[in-house]
């Protein structure tokens, strides 16, 4: 049983994936109940799997499926369509899996197979890969190990060893051997570090502003933002929780400072990846950022790079698109007006928080798009007052 489970649309995709194979899933509030299967128990899906806007759900269901003695055929909404798909298909063919897709992207259609062991160097820094290859190895022959050039969250390998499977880590190389037997868990999840990662730095931004959030994720691999905001001239203050619970989590506190001038290199960018856009969005309350080394920005849920600066120069920001990353100056008030969130959940909310030191009102388009990883976004802005 899952207690504590996100309520937005990519974890439903999630489920429906997952219901879809077979799987038998309940629900009660916020808890989820799974009743496990075993590699030959999943049944061949009769339409395709639809992982909606989820990269996350699209890649590490590619790495159960390569080890399933099934076909299935996974597919997604026109921005998950366009994102590299290649980065899972190239090492879970060379385990042995059939993989045919649309020129590296979806729909793929995955045929499982008798896995073997590989090692494998990831191309970019992807927690995503990661997780997809490991899970591929537990129903591979010999041990599978996944070398990163550095290293990304851990999530998966937490969850791993909560499950009662052995995981080493040596360095950046994450190994398991194949074969291990995966046991039932009761679990909680704590609040997602992303989505408190904007009510941090609206907090860091509005003079007089302070924030308290409560059971949120205090996974090391997550939390490079809190240094980022400490660096920026922010008040930062972080208690974990004692205990034996697989993912840390705690209490963070955090209030405005006087900005200051900060840069992101690229070896902090695998561990903030998906804060930039709300870093960015700081910098127009006051300082500056520049980041570079963020390439990979360019093939999320948009072109993170091209549509971020787009709408904050839409709000008045001084912005500008470097060709791996961004600069924002926040010498200037923004005057407001109407951004174009692309359909990117985290730009969308980015926007609502530069919005807030805005003289004139800010229109989002696409606001919507929250809903895929935050629904209530805008309610609990308003409620605090903002």
């Amino acid at each position: 049983m899952i207690h504590g489970f996100a309520p937005g649309a990519d974890c439903r995709s999630t489920l429906r994936c997952l219901e879809a194979l077979g799987v038998e899933i309940s629900r009660a509030g916020d808890s989820v109940t799974i009743i496990g299967r075993g590699p030959g128990q999943f049944r061949s899906p009769r339409e395709a799997l639809d992982a909606g806007n989820s990269g996350t759900t699209t890649r590490l269901l590619a790495g159960i499926l390569a080890a399933l003695p099934i076909s299935a055929t996974v597919t997604g909404d026109e921005s998950l369509s366009k994102r590299p798909m290649r980065r899972v298909i190239d090492p879970l063919s060379r385990m042995g899996a059939r993989i045919v897709s649309n020129g590296g992207r979806l729909p793929m259609t995955i045929s499982g197979a008798s896995l073997r062991a590989i090692d494998h160097e990831t191309e970019v820094p992807s927690a995503q890969v990661k997780s997809s290859v490991l899970l591929a190895g537990l129903l591979a022959s010999g041990t599978t190990r996944v070398t990163e050039r550095q290293r990304t969250r851990n999530h998966t390998e937490l969850a791993l060893r909560q499950s009662g499977v052995r995981v080493d880590v040596e360095g950046t190389t994450v190994s398991v051997d194949g074969g291990q037997t995966v046991t039932p868990i009761d679990a909680s999840v704590p609040g997602d570090f992303s989505s408190a990662a904007f009510w941090c730095v609206a907090a860091a931004a509005m003079p007089g502003s302070a924030i308290e959030i409560d059971d949120v994720g205090l996974n090391a691999t997550r939390t490079g933002l809190l240094a980022v905001l400490k660096r920026a001239g922010a008040s930062v203050e972080a208690t974990a929780e004692t205990g034996a619970a697989a993912e840390p989590r705690g209490r963070l506190t955090v209030s405005h400072g006087q900005l200051r001038p900060f840069a992101i290199e690229p070896d902090e960018v695998p561990g903030l990846i998906d804060e930039l856009p709300a870093l960015a969005a700081l910098a127009t309350h006051g300082g500056a950022v520049t980041v570079t080394g963020a390439g990979e920005l360019r093939v999320k849920e948009s072109d993170r790079i091209t549509a971020l600066v787009a709408g904050l120069r839409a709000l008045g920001a001084d912005a500008e698109e470097l060709p791996d990353g961004f600069r924002v100056t926040g010498g200037r008030s923004l005057t407001g007006g109407i951004a174009d969130a692309a359909g990117d959940h985290r730009l969308a909310m980015a926007f609502a928080v530069a919005g807030l030191g805005a003289r004139g009102p800010s229109t989002i388009l696409g606001a919507s798009a929250v809903d895929i990883s935050y629904p209530g976004f805008f309610q609990v802005l308003e409620s605090l007052g903002a």
